[in-house]
């Protein structure tokens, strides 16, 4: 099923990168949708506004990806009884992934690609299921602590995957920028995470 979803949701983004008809080819990157190349009579604002098929799947992915982990974040820190530490935490993610959402969704808007409707399908990069976003909300005390240190490690895994992705077929060179600022800030935080749960 997770291919399934997987693929639909590819499809989804193909369909709407079809019809913004956005894609610059005038950089380094993979040219995926060719002939779109803006040539040397390129406005400044489009060169402002450089970038690539894997910048669009990059922003389009990772919004809802950080919109989970601040759900995450919130479900942890509407709990009593949870470690200081895991408190800390989950509000240094919100604090952090909030505004790399706006940024995000101003690119793509400058860009002209607008979100497709993903809801119930499978992004991949480390997303908690249905399930597993249940069992956070019904876990309690250190239980809940552990539980979400775990499911977190797991997300910023995937988080980390699809921003090197980036870093290596990105075009705009803020987008790639921030890519590598999600690697750097969120492999310092399961570095925390695992000291956390080696403490619960």
């Amino acid at each position: 099923m997770k291919i399934r979803t997987m693929a639909a949701a590819a499809l989804a983004l193909a369909a709407v990168l079809t019809l913004a008809g956005c894609a610059s080819t005038g950089g380094p990157g993979p040219d995926i949708m060719p002939g779109m190349d803006h040539g040397s009579g390129a406005t400044s604002s489009e060169a402002a506004a450089d970038f690539n098929n894997a910048d669009v799947m990059f922003g389009m992915m990772m919004i809802p990806h950080h919109e989970q982990a601040i759900g995450m974040a919130d479900t942890i820190l509407a709990k009593d009884d949870i470690d200081e530490q895991v408190v800390t935490l989950a509000e240094g993610i919100k604090a952090a992934q909030h505004p790399e959402i706006d940024q995000m969704e101003s690119w793509l808007d400058e860009w002209g690609a607008d979100m497709p409707d993903m809801d119930g399908m499978g992004h991949g990069g480390g997303m908690m299921s249905d399930d597993d976003m249940t069992a956070l909300q019904d876990a309690t005390g250190a239980e809940a602590s552990r539980l979400f240190l775990e499911q977190m490690i797991t997300h910023h895994e995937g988080a980390i995957e699809m921003a090197q992705d980036e870093v290596d077929d990105g075009q705009n060179a803020d987008m790639v920028e921030l890519a590598q600022n999600i690697i750097e800030s969120q492999t310092a935080e399961i570095a925390t995470m695992q000291e956390l749960l080696a403490q619960l």
